[in-house]
């Protein structure tokens, strides 16, 4: 209980700050410290359950009240996998326990702490390889890939990609179609051109092949919209605008009321591809709408590195570069 109020305590303070992160720290400590023993059961069908709840994503709340939640119930599973258990037991719990830590580490890279997220991500790649799931493993690891993607190391999160390309394999999956994905975006910005459009290919290719459940729309799966989402950012940076705008329009048909940040993302990349075009004063104007329109808790991490990308590569003379540039410091 004490572990959970500081957790919680921290949290009520705002997603920045030593007290969350040695509330993360500790947390995190625990079910390593846990992983690293081999004993046994629980009840697996409720944290089975709890891992599919929050594989759903956002629905509506901010990520910092989700990132509360994970954290939560992830306090009471590092109690859980350090029980005695059996060795089937022991592999299902670490197959809860690398999708909950997947999934804290998405919402602390969408929330900016991107170091934090790496570090939560090491842990879900442990508990995924002791699970012996190797889908489960390269999902991880293409999830990873897109922190240091972007947060502007293009080149390590091609070498991730590719290690979660290897692990998923040929055959069509929700897990080999995101590293697909995420290889493509992460060669697209590193400059490796030809590699990226191939990787593009290969998930058009793949994204048609998924059975139904691969497609779910979860954090998990690999549906239409996310197919879309993922090339809009891959064309956008190779400069395909025709193709990038088309795939951003199904991106948004795809889903009745997308994320604030999905439509966020779209509405950036869609600013690029008029810059791109030619239109820069256009390009900084949906900028800074799309920014400034967004609620203070999603001005922070993936959105706010996407915005300072494209007012970085506007000429300096471009009318409208100046206002985005204060807003970016403004409402930060």
């Amino acid at each position: 209980m004490k572990r959970r109020d500081a957790l919680r305590g921290a949290l009520a303070a705002g997603t920045a700050g030593p007290g969350l992160a040695a509330a993360l720290s500790a947390t995190r400590h625990d079910v390593d410290a846990a992983l690293a023993a081999h004993r046994s059961s629980t009840d697996l069908g409720f944290w089975d359950s709890t891992a599919e709840r929050y594989g759903h994503g956002y629905h509506g709340q901010s990520p910092a009240e989700v990132l509360a939640g994970l954290l939560d119930d992830f306090a009471e599973l590092g109690v859980r996998l350090s029980e005695p258990q059996t060795v089937k037991a022991r592999t299902a719990l670490c197959h809860v326990t690398g999708r909950m830590a997947g999934m804290v580490a998405i919402v602390l890279h969408d929330l900016g702490h991107h170091r934090e997220a790496h570090r939560w991500f090491g842990t879900a790649s442990r508990a995924a390889e002791q699970s012996g799931d190797a889908l489960l493993h390269a999902w991880v690891l293409a999830r990873e890939a897109m922190v240091p993607l972007n947060y502007g190391a293009p080149q390590a999160a091609a070498e991730l990609a590719g290690r979660a390309r290897h692990l998923a394999g040929r055959r069509p999956s929700a897990a080999a179609a995101l590293a697909a994905a995420v290889s493509s975006r992460a060669l697209a910005a590193a400059g490796h051109r030809e590699e990226a459009r191939q990787a593009v290919a290969d998930v058009e290719h793949m994204a048609e092949r998924l059975a139904p459940e691969q497609r779910a729309d979860t954090w998990f799966g690999y549906p239409a919209q996310k197919h879309h989402v993922h090339l809009s950012q891959a064309l956008t940076l190779l400069g395909e605008t025709d193709r990038a705008y088309e795939t951003q329009r199904r991106a948004l048909e795809l889903s009745r009321t997308p994320s604030l940040m999905t439509r966020a993302l779209i509405a950036l990349d869609t600013a690029t591809c008029k810059a791109q075009d030619g239109d820069r004063e256009a390009a900084a104007h949906l900028a800074t709408r799309t920014y400034t329109d967004l609620p203070t808790v999603y001005r922070t991490g993936l959105t706010r590195t996407r915005a300072l990308a494209l007012h970085r590569k506007l000429p300096t003379d471009t009318p409208g570069r100046t206002t985005l540039g204060e807003t970016l410091e403004t409402v930060a």
